[in-house]
């Protein structure tokens, strides 16, 4: 397929929150404890929220600064991209490469909203929640509805007040919902508990697909005190292949026979051989263990109801056949050091050569959009949504590599 006949979904990017993320959608008696957008003395930013100060406003958005300065995060949005937390010059960032549709996970509340977990009156936890997903789908989204794939965060410490928020959301259109890869590390129940029952019923019976992306169980896999960061990027994937098992091994899908969930920026490459070596194991375990797949191999329980997705992934898509091909996507992760943005079609059409057309229609956007309930044909013809077309309609926008290093904060400035 001709690069600029494909037409990209990315099902993993990220938003940066700008400042009025609460205004005006908290009922009154919770404004003043909404979370507050600070800029101190010497001009950086944070999150204020019950005593927590998040210093990071744009966790690893680095997207179009030099690769030299992907170690030093975000202090300020001066420091990023317009297009990090500005709708408008988002879509405008996702022209310039090519890319017509994008699901955005959060920032600073965290993947599962983890900043309002510890708070104490859960009413209040609750209407944060709310107003944020508001937030996302009616202002984020509902700018270019056409472009992006809603996606709402749980009250992840109560699963019915959970579910009532995916049936919340599905009425207003939203289909995927951020869930933990692994919500024991967070101190609540384990996958394998059946206290996410309620929860996972509402996703089975309105069709909304929890999100597991990778780091959304609060912890890193680190080797020991003195591996480089190299190491511990190496090992960034275990969390979903742990997630990955802990999925197949609980009850979850065979209690709820048509529930999906996604594993976010966890790659592909690894999943043959998983699937490989859990049909082995449970080949030899299955006649003292209990365990009871109904009939069925613990490959095909992962390829029936597990959505994966990849960046960069050569090996992955060479192995695509050993994989269930309808439930590949593509990300871009945007605005993220990751992210292969603006050459993300020339980046990955190398790992596409001859690949037939169909499958690469599946692995680009058709996958994400059945999966997701995304249509963005019906208000874009799809001879206008391809690489070659959207680039097009943004012709000459600013995607050049600027440095940033000059506007960050003094050290020993102050930080009233």
């Amino acid at each position: 397929m001709n690069v600029e006949d494909m037409v990209l979904v990315s099902v993993d990017d990220h938003v940066v929150e700008p400042p009025e993320v609460f205004d005006d959608r908290l009922p009154a008696k919770y404004r003043e404890a909404a979370p507050k957008f600070v800029v101190r003395d010497d001009g950086s930013a944070v999150w204020r929220y019950e005593g927590q100060e998040l210093v990071n406003v744009a966790l690893n958005a680095v997207a179009g600064r030099p690769p030299e300065e992907y170690g030093f995060e975000p202090t300020s949005m001066e420091e990023l991209r317009p297009g990090c937390y500005d709708v408008d010059a988002r879509v405008k960032d996702m022209d310039a490469t090519g890319v017509l549709g994008s699901l955005c996970f959060p920032s600073f509340p965290g993947f599962v909203g983890k900043i309002f977990l510890p708070t104490a009156d859960k009413d209040q936890a609750a209407a944060m929640i709310r107003a944020y997903n508001d937030w996302h789908v009616d202002a984020w989204v509902g700018a270019h509805p056409e472009r992006f794939i809603p996606l709402g965060i749980p009250m992840v410490w109560d699963a019915e007040a959970s579910a009532a928020e995916v049936r919340r959301l599905a009425d207003k259109g939203c289909h995927a919902i951020t869930f933990s890869s692994n919500p024991y590390a967070l101190g609540l129940p384990s996958l394998y508990s059946d206290e996410w029952d309620p929860f996972w019923a509402a996703c089975v019976d309105v069709g909304t697909v929890p999100c597991m992306h990778l780091g959304s169980s609060g912890t890193d896999v680190v080797s020991s005190p003195e591996a480089p960061v190299e190491s511990i990027y190496s090992l960034s994937p275990i969390n979903l292949i742990e997630a990955a098992t802990d999925v197949l091994w609980s009850n979850m899908f065979r209690k709820f026979p048509d529930l999906r969930v996604a594993l976010s920026e966890g790659g592909i490459g690894w999943i043959p051989y998983f699937l490989e070596r859990v049909d082995f194991i449970y080949q030899h375990t299955q006649h003292w263990s209990g365990m009871d797949l109904q009939g069925k191999l613990p490959s095909e329980v992962f390829n029936e109801h597990v959505i994966v997705c990849f960046i960069h992934d050569a090996v992955g898509i060479e192995n695509r056949h050993h994989m269930n091909l309808d439930n590949i996507t593509w990300e871009l992760d945007y605005p993220h050091a990751d992210t292969i943005w603006p050459n993300a079609p020339e980046v990955l059409a190398p790992h596409l050569a001859g690949v037939p057309d169909d499958e690469v229609d599946k692995i680009t956007h058709l996958n994400a959009m059945r999966h997701f309930r995304y249509d963005p044909f019906t208000r874009i013809p799809r001879e206008d949504a391809t690489v070659g077309a959207l680039r097009r309609r943004d012709e000459g926008w600013d995607v050049s590599i600027r440095s940033v290093s000059h506007l960050r904060p003094m050290a020993g400035a102050g930080q009233g």
